[in-house]
């Protein structure tokens, strides 16, 4: 057991919508990203995702909706929900899904990180 100063592990990196794993349990990764822009439409076919917004604001578009989540809000997208998340303004986050979820879901784009670190 280890105490994990999220702080200090979002000081390790500036690029954006890469996640990086803090923590693993019961297999699910924590994971912390920057986010800043738009994203790739994506769904997760077998994993639903939870969101924790950490700082800023998130914007998530879904095909007839979009949510806002500010600093100290969550939102869980069901799987197999496609949904784009945008931040006009540089977001910090927290994810929690399974350990095998890729990021951009089945969609393969250029902004797909095949390989999520651990810090």
């Amino acid at each position: 057991m280890k105490v994990i100063n999220i702080n200090e592990k979002l000081s390790l990196f500036s690029d954006h919508w890469h996640p990086h794993i803090i923590a693993e349990l019961n297999g699910q990764a924590v994971k912390i990203a920057k986010l800043k822009g738009d994203f790739v439409w994506h769904d997760h076919e077998n994993e639903d995702e939870l969101f924790f917004v950490i700082k800023g604001t998130l914007f998530i578009e879904f095909r007839n909706d979009t949510k806002t989540i500010q600093a100290g809000e969550i939102l869980v997208v069901p799987k197999g929900v496609e949904h784009r998340p945008y931040a006009p303004e540089e977001v910090w986050i927290m994810l929690f899904e399974p350990s095998q979820t890729k990021h951009t879901g089945n969609v393969d784009h250029d902004m797909t990180k095949h390989t999520i670190d651990s810090i």
